[in-house]
């Protein structure tokens, strides 16, 4: 077999490349620097504070402590849930609707035993419409007549609260506290100041009805009353919820998990 011919490249082909023309057998050709990706940077392992937040999250746990919180800016909704805003509905109601309606429940608050007594047939069709989140807490109150009980009884949940409590009630509550809306900004904090109000009325409650005790249903319910009044106020919605609307509910719950 003949030898192959010598390669000469033209260098119209390859302007880039330089081929020496010596005697060599293999041509020697300098090759224009390459580049060069970058190395990309892994990110850093999880803190133990980030697995505990993780954790916490898939058993439904509290995230973490006041300083958590508190210190890094975190979305909600306009109810309060931490990162609710993207599963909100895209639809708002307008301004002028909305300041229509919170004047007409302000106008019933002024005129509520009239409202009351003669056309609370239009108060529920209001009420199925939607109380105006600003007025829920003073419209519950009256709904369920437990502002009257409030005012009829000064100071008696204070009262409540200086009781020591049955210790077999206290330590079921306090093992309930952060599974309830564990991604609500009130109740994300274990230990924060939404668990401590949420503790208060359940505690006070079983001292009130000691022959009711705790159920673990009533802890949402109470928890709900938290997002929009102070724990005074929430608690005697609570008792009128109990006694007046769910009478014996609570208690055969109890009765049906045994």
């Amino acid at each position: 077999m003949s030898p192959s011919p010598e390669l000469n490249p033209s260098p119209n082909l390859y302007p880039n490349v330089q081929v020496n023309k010596t005697s060599s057998p293999a041509p020697s050709v300098d090759i224009p620097p390459q580049f060069t990706p970058p190395v990309p940077v892994s990110n850093p392992a999880p803190s133990s504070q980030d697995s505990r937040q993780t954790e916490a999250q898939m058993d439904g746990s509290s995230v973490g402590s006041d300083s958590e919180i508190n210190g890094p800016v975190r979305g909600t909704d306009k109810y309060g849930f931490l990162g609710g805003a993207r599963y909100s509905e895209g639809r708002w109601l307008a301004v002028a609707v909305a300041r229509q309606r919170e004047m007409k429940w302000l106008d019933m608050f002024r005129n509520w035993d009239k409202w009351a007594s003669h056309r609370f047939q239009k108060v529920k069709m209001r009420c199925r419409k939607g109380i105006p989140s600003s007025l829920r807490a003073k419209a519950w109150q009256l709904l369920s007549n437990s502002q009257e009980l409030l005012e009829s009884n000064p100071g008696k949940f204070d009262e409540l609260e200086q009781e020591q409590g049955d210790p077999k009630w206290l330590d079921i509550i306090e093992k309930d506290l952060h599974r309830q809306f564990p991604f609500h900004e009130m109740f994300a904090a274990r230990g924060g100041h939404g668990q401590q109000d949420l503790y208060r009325i359940l505690k006070a409650y079983t001292i009130y009805r000691p022959d009711e005790g705790y159920c673990q249903a009533q802890a949402p319910v109470a928890a709900v009353l938290l997002m929009h009044m102070p724990a005074e106020q929430a608690f005697w919605c609570l008792v009128q919820i109990c006694e007046k609307y769910l009478p014996g509910y609570y208690n055969s719950m109890k009765r049906g998990r045994k």
